[in-house]
């Protein structure tokens, strides 16, 4: 984490602190990716100096040539940002891999591999920062950040099915691969800012063929791994694609890789559709699911992404922020809340209207 000033700040940084203004309230939230709009706020709110990571979202370092304060000496902090750095960098590197697919070059597993691994086996005990990439995603680069997250997701949920080492890392190869077919899809409908159509609709659902098409003959991966590519969209009800498929004709493999794929999905700022808290999506992730999605995968994300306790400070969906005071084991999203300004209590689970943005 840097100190500098505003005039040294450009599009790309990521705020370490929260921007607050002369009423003490927050103008930016922390880890929020300045754009040129938040850059002409900083300046319109006079603010002089701000907290900021060493790191773009990019995943280039920040260099200005003026800094203030330094404060990477802080241990936890820099393996916080060492992380954010891992991430970055893998999500530019799937990048340049996907580009080299819309080229026609073939599926390299050893290149797959060495962008996941060595990032999962570093976030595979790190729940906290493994729940708080998703604040780095940005519209423009949804569809890399997106391989990465939902590999990294796929890995930990089997981790936590408790299946071997071996096994959770084909299965987060199987997620960053899941969308490998998007490489053959016209790529003026992966940049489409607006809603597609149903043509446009019935085009990219045919990712999921292409993608297995791609990586059909390689040796390297379980058969698991190519049937989650392709079955990753199935629904246990049959109402998914390409082929309707029910419960029971649904690889394992495919039902980790949906969970992770539609709760990143729900989470990420996209360039047609708003981002979701991941509470807010996590609730309505056991809505929605029931029939649709595996409800014990479902529910390992749940038990990890609340795992907070009383005392916890966070963040909720009307401004406000709020110490955790009681949890309610059957609404774990939905705990009693003591308003830090007011000290009033609230109960999340009696005012559905509210919801936690995110832990601070």
């Amino acid at each position: 984490m840097i100190r500098v000033k505003v005039n040294q700040l450009q599009e790309g940084c990521i705020l370490s602190e929260d921007v607050v203004g002369k009423s003490n309230k927050p103008i930016i939230r922390k880890n929020t990716i300045l754009t040129p709009l938040l850059l002409t706020v900083l300046k319109k709110f006079l603010i002089e100096d701000v907290y900021v990571k060493s790191v773009l979202a990019n995943g280039e370092p920040f260099k200005p040539s003026e800094i203030i304060e330094n404060s990477q000496n802080q241990e936890n902090m820099y393996d916080e940002e060492e992380i954010i750095l891992l991430y970055l960098k893998a999500v530019q590197q799937y990048k340049r891999i996907f580009q080299a697919w819309q080229s026609g070059l073939p599926v390299d597993i050893g290149e797959v591999r060495t962008t996941i691994i060595p990032l999962l086996d570093r976030l595979i005990e790190s729940k906290g920062e493994l729940f708080s990439l998703y604040r780095y995603t940005t519209k423009e680069d949804y569809l890399y950040h997106h391989a990465i997250s939902v590999g990294l997701l796929a890995g930990f949920i089997a981790k936590n099915l408790s299946y071997d080492k071996g096994d959770y890392y084909q299965i987060a190869i199987s997620g960053v691969l899941c969308d490998c077919g998007m490489a053959k899809i016209d790529p003026r409908l992966l940049t489409k800012s607006s809603a597609l159509t149903a043509e446009e609709y019935k085009e990219i659902k045919q990712h999921t063929v292409y993608g297995y098409k791609m990586i059909q003959k390689l040796p390297a991966l379980q058969e698991g791994v190519k049937l989650a590519v392709l079955q990753h969209h199935e629904r246990n009800d049959g109402s998914g694609y390409p082929f309707g498929l029910d419960e029971k004709k649904i690889h394992p493999y495919s039902k980790i890789v949906a969970v992770a794929d539609v709760y990143h999905a729900m989470i990420s700022e996209r360039l047609y559709r708003s981002k979701q808290s991941p509470f807010r999506a996590l609730e309505q992730l056991q809505a929605d699911s029931f029939g649709k999605l595996s409800m014990e995968i479902v529910q390992i994300l749940l038990d990890n992404l609340t795992a907070f306790n009383v005392g916890t400070k966070v963040k909720l969906s009307n401004g406000e922020t709020a110490e955790i005071v009681f949890i309610h084991p059957d609404s774990p999203t939905r705990p009693m809340v003591k308003i830090l300004e007011t000290n009033q209590f609230v109960s999340l689970r009696e005012h559905r209207n509210i919801h936690i943005e995110e832990v601070i």
